[in-house]
């Protein structure tokens, strides 16, 4: 596998996937444990899923957009093989986090 630097984009998005992907596992979680949040979710656009989608998305645009201009605009420097064990990492964590949860709390 080829081991070279990406683009700021490619890294800076990529690390975002992950952040949004563990944070979109812990939203679901949250949802399903406290009736408040999802009261409070429902609320604000009339239902919890688009509130819930809106989030996760916003975080993952302005999160990949501030990180592609870190370092003085030069981005967040990872491997390309790096960022793939990151992501993968990431969404398998968030996976975990969503099962556990549903298996635990049921």
């Amino acid at each position: 596998m080829e081991n070279s630097r990406l683009s700021n984009n490619a890294t800076a998005f990529g690390i975002s996937l992950v952040v949004a992907s563990i944070a979109n596992a812990l939203l679901v979680a949250a949802k399903e444990k406290s009736p408040k949040v999802l009261a409070f979710m429902k609320e604000l656009t009339g239902h919890h899923w688009i509130t819930h989608c809106t989030f996760i998305i916003l975080l993952f645009l302005v999160l990949g957009w501030l990180l592609s201009r870190a370092n003085g605009g030069e981005g967040i420097r990872m491997s390309s093989g790096s960022l793939n064990i990151t992501v993968v990492a990431g969404v398998t964590l968030s996976a975990l986090i969503i099962v556990g949860f549903y298996l635990i709390v049921g």
